[in-house]
């Protein structure tokens, strides 16, 4: 079985899910620069992204593993400025599942499009790949991030204690699933 990627995936008329590219790199430190505070909130990594040059190994990183056919990470280009991120942690693809990662840009929140963005990956990820499960964690305090799943009707699987390491403290995390035979994406 084929497991290509388009490069780019349309949301919608205003929103594209791409693969993150090389020269790429200024404008997604650019726009995790500028949303520092925002997003060290709730992701680890933050202080790590220091430069461009970080940004670049992270794009880098991220093309190894589409090459690799382990997933992705695509931007996410709402009315073509870069918005955030969404994408695949390394696809298991002996039980046929993948676990949906994003962040978005304070700015563009509350507008749906990490919500429509989960919802064309998860289409993506039974009707294309072929998967029988995907699951989405989020922190427990994080109320927007947790919104999403519970949206799209996905089911909560459980609470993992101490998940992350977050700077200073452990965070629970909230892990959602949902299988195949019970997505309904127009419903």
């Amino acid at each position: 079985m084929s497991r290509t990627l388009k490069l780019c995936i349309r949301v919608d008329d205003e929103t594209e899910l791409c693969v993150l590219e090389e020269r790429h790199a200024q404008e997604l430190f650019d726009l995790v620069d500028a949303n520092r505070e925002h997003l060290r909130a709730w992701l680890p990594w933050v202080d790590y992204e220091t430069s461009v040059e970080d940004s670049r190994a992270f794009i880098k990183s991220a093309l190894r593993q589409f090459a690799g056919n382990e997933g992705f990470q695509l931007g996410i280009w709402y009315k073509g400025k870069l918005a955030g991120l969404i994408g695949y942690h390394p696809i298991n693809w002996s039980n046929r599942k993948v676990e949906i990662g994003y962040w978005l840009a304070e700015s563009f929140q509350g507008k749906g499009l990490m919500t429509r963005a989960c919802k064309t990956l998860i289409t993506y990820a039974f009707d294309e790949l072929k998967l029988n499960k995907v699951t989405i964690e989020c922190a427990m305090g994080n109320s927007r991030s947790c919104a999403i799943p519970q949206r799209l009707g996905f089911k909560q699987e459980g609470i993992l204690r101490d998940s992350e390491w977050l700077y200073d403290h452990y965070v629970d995390h909230r892990i959602f699933g949902m299988l195949a035979r019970d997505w309904h994406p127009e419903g």
